[in-house]
C-alpha cells in the first residue's frame, strides 16, 4: 500500500514503525448540530483501512476521539439556549 507522507511531500510504501503494530489516530466528528453522512464518512473510511490492515496480518489499534465541548457546541448551546 502507498500512502502520502505529509512530512516529506511524498508517496511512500507504508510500512509501520513497529511491526505488525499500526496504530491510527482518527479524529473524530465536532457533533453541535443535527447528525449528517459526513459525520459517518471519516468513520467509516478509517474502519475500512483498519479492516484492510487486520486482513493483511496487521495488529491494529485505531483510536477516534467525539469532541464533546469546544467553541463551536457552547456557541450553538448559547443559540439554541441550553
Amino acid at each position: 500500500m502507498r500512502i502520502f507522507n505529509t512530512l516529506t511531500g511524498r508517496e511512500e510504501e507504508f510500512s509501520p514503525l513497529r511491526p505488525p503494530l499500526v496504530t491510527m489516530y482518527v479524529c473524530g466528528p465536532t457533533v453541535y448540530d443535527l447528525p449528517h453522512m459526513g459525520h459517518a464518512r471519516v468513520a467509516v473510511f478509517f474502519d475500512v483501512v483498519r479492516r484492510w490492515l487486520t486482513r493483511r496480518g496487521f495488529s491494529v489499534r485505531m483510536v477516534m476521539n467525539v469532541t464533546d465541548v469546544e467553541d463551536k457546541i457552547i456557541n450553538r448551546a448559547r443559540e439554541l439556549g441550553v
